[in-house]
């Protein structure tokens, strides 16, 4: 490889790895080595043997934007902010269906507790009617 064509390359790989670090990503291709190698025209092997200080100073400017908080590929930033959404989800989702089973549980105590003062009431009207003297008067009518 003559040093014309060694600077050429090295121009392609650094143009490569701006594109990438920048977030303009072709489909089918990711921020990785493999990707930077496919658009830079250049080999793997050629890469960390010829130019491994690009490999890495790419690597190192990727994990520096990981760090930051920056993510480069668009869709893992996607993927990630996703992941996100569905730990909430699910977290709402569980405290739904706990909310659901405290109205359940609720729900059977008030109709138990019903069931209990509708036997209550049939069971002193039915005093009020047989006892000669019941325990139970009746209230008169309010008028008005």
């Amino acid at each position: 490889m003559t040093s014309e064509q060694q600077s050429d390359a090295e121009v392609r790989i650094r143009a490569a790895m701006q594109r990438l670090l920048a977030g303009t990503i072709p489909d089918g291709l990711k921020c990785d080595v493999k990707s930077l190698c496919v658009l830079a025209g250049v080999s793997r092997p050629t890469l960390y043997r010829t130019y491994p200080h690009l490999k890495a100073e790419f690597q190192r400017l990727l994990t520096g934007a990981r760090e930051s908080g920056q993510q480069p590929d668009p869709r893992l930033a996607q993927i990630e902010h996703l992941k996100g959404e569905v730990t909430e989800l699910r977290a709402r989702l569980g405290r739904n269906a706990a909310m659901l089973a405290d109205g359940e549980t609720f729900r059977e105590l008030a109709l138990s507790r019903l069931a209990a003062q509708h036997d209550e009431i049939v069971a002193l009207r039915q005093e009020l009617e047989t006892v000669g003297k019941p325990r139970v008067r009746q209230l008169p009518v309010r008028q008005g």
